[in-house]
């Protein structure tokens, strides 16, 4: 077999290309004359440092830490954008004959049974067909029938026919 001697162990190299990362990582090497963010050079008299292109200092410096400048972390901008959705009002259909509105905006049937209000995709105890062969009046309101309820039903009895005009 041939064994070559090569200048450089692979450990070695490892170490070195570690070292080579860590102090891209750091930010050292950048410029030597320069010193990192937040670290300002001074005399160890307490003067500054002269700029890093002037002359040199006279006596080596020494690097004081500073605190990393504070910043405020802002919040990004609350927009509010009109919405496109539409919301349609109720528009109610009375059946006097039945006691059952219709909703068509909801597409829901609310009748009161037992003394409480009920919401419902099909009328309970009558067919379509048959409540809309009944009497019907279209409702003025807009919000929920158990409000005018009261006040409908006697306008509107069980009996209630609509007046034919001629």
């Amino acid at each position: 077999m041939n064994k070559t001697k090569f200048f450089f162990e692979a450990g070695q190299v490892a170490i070195v290309l570690s070292a080579v990362v860590l102090l891209t990582l750091i930010g050292c090497g950048r410029n030597g004359d320069a010193p990192s963010p937040g670290v300002q050079a001074s005399s160890p008299a307490g003067t500054p440092a002269p700029s890093p292109g002037g002359p040199p200092a006279p006596s080596p410096a020494v690097a004081e830490a500073q605190p990393p400048p504070t910043v405020e972390a802002q919040s990004p901008p609350v927009v509010q954008a009109e919405s496109a959705a539409f919301v349609a009002q109720d528009d109610y259909v009375y059946y006097p004959s039945y006691g059952i509105y219709y909703s068509s905006g909801r597409h829901q049937y609310a009748s009161l049974e037992a003394g409480a209000w009920v919401s419902q995709p099909a009328p309970r105890g009558v067919s379509v067909d048959a409540l809309r062969a009944s009497p019907s009046v279209k409702m003025d309101f807009h919000d929920s029938p158990a409000t005018h309820h009261a006040a409908i039903a006697q306008q509107y009895p069980k009996t209630w026919k609509p007046t034919r005009v001629n």
